[in-house]
């Protein structure tokens, strides 16, 4: 049992199966998305605020707040899209194990870039150099994230097993046959169902009776439910990736241009990518 004092994010590195068999439970949920929201918006924040610094003190104070708003606006336009075609393809990921799985890869992703963060700073101040510092954080963010989502797949992964094992639990139970009937009736349903299973003339449980009983206590999947299709997860990772580049270009600047004037947004023109290849070239060239 993990320790109330505990951080969130020591948890998620140190017991991953325990954070996935609370997502496949569905045990408090809310509780624990909230805890990986707080974590996450606080780690953002500060990050922002040191991506913000090359531009003075305004464009930070603003960096700090459309960091956070940039991941959590980018799960909520995403969430919808990976939940229902989870549903069409006959997964049953709830809202919630959904959010939850997302919020897991976020949080990782939001506290190793505040680990980063000292790092930045640091060139910051040495390096001197506008186009190094941009793509510096950016690459910085590119790495967190990839990472952050490798455990949204590991998650992925435990709640498919999670199916496949409950599925092959509910089709068949062996039952060993050199046990004795009084020990099988015990480690089959846990000694409480012999009297369940015992017939009214006292005559001891058969063996399919015995078998009936556990396979009634194993787990089962809902009906008809099937893994969750991985080949989607990772079309989803894309997209997901996509709107969060495009919406970090509409929220722009996070950075600011030293020597020009303080902008809340700029009008949208050009790309993210084009961007980034035309500030790598000036670095280059």
């Amino acid at each position: 049992m993990a320790s109330g004092n505990q951080l969130i994010i020591e948890r998620i590195l140190r017991d991953r199966a325990g954070i996935w068999d609370q997502i496949i439970g569905e045990r408090d949920l809310p509780k624990l998305i909230l805890r990986m929201l707080l974590t996450s918006a606080i780690s953002l924040a500060a990050y922002g605020a040191v991506l913000g610094a090359s531009n003075g003190w305004l464009q930070s104070l603003v960096s700090t707040v459309k960091l956070p708003l940039l991941f959590l606006a980018t799960l909520a336009i995403c969430l919808p899209t990976l939940y229902l075609f989870n549903l069409v393809f006959g997964a049953r990921l709830s809202v919630l194990q959904a959010c939850a799985l997302i919020m897991v890869a976020i949080t990782v992703t939001a506290v190793l870039t505040f680990a980063f963060a000292p790092i930045s700073l640091f060139f910051l101040i040495t390096a001197r150099s506008y186009a190094f510092f941009k793509l510096l954080n950016v690459a910085i963010l590119t790495l967190t994230a990839l990472i952050g989502l490798r455990f949204l797949t590991s998650g992925m992964r435990a709640l498919n097993n999670h199916v496949v094992v409950g599925s092959m639990l509910s089709n068949q139970v062996v039952v060993p046959a050199e046990l004795p009937e009084r020990e099988l009736v015990s480690a089959t349903v846990g000694g409480a169902a012999d009297l369940a299973a015992r017939p009214p003339n006292g005559d001891a449980p058969t063996a399919r009776q015995n078998q009936n009983a556990a396979k009634a206590k194993a787990p089962q999947p809902a009906a008809g439910e099937r893994p969750a299709s991985m080949l989607l997860l990772y079309i989803w990772i894309l997209l997901f990736g996509f709107v969060g580049t495009q919406l970090a270009w509409t929220l722009r600047p996070f950075f600011g241009s030293p020597g020009k004037p303080f902008e809340l947004f700029r009008d949208i023109g050009g790309t993210f990518y084009g961007d980034i290849l035309g500030t790598l070239g000036s670095l280059l060239g």
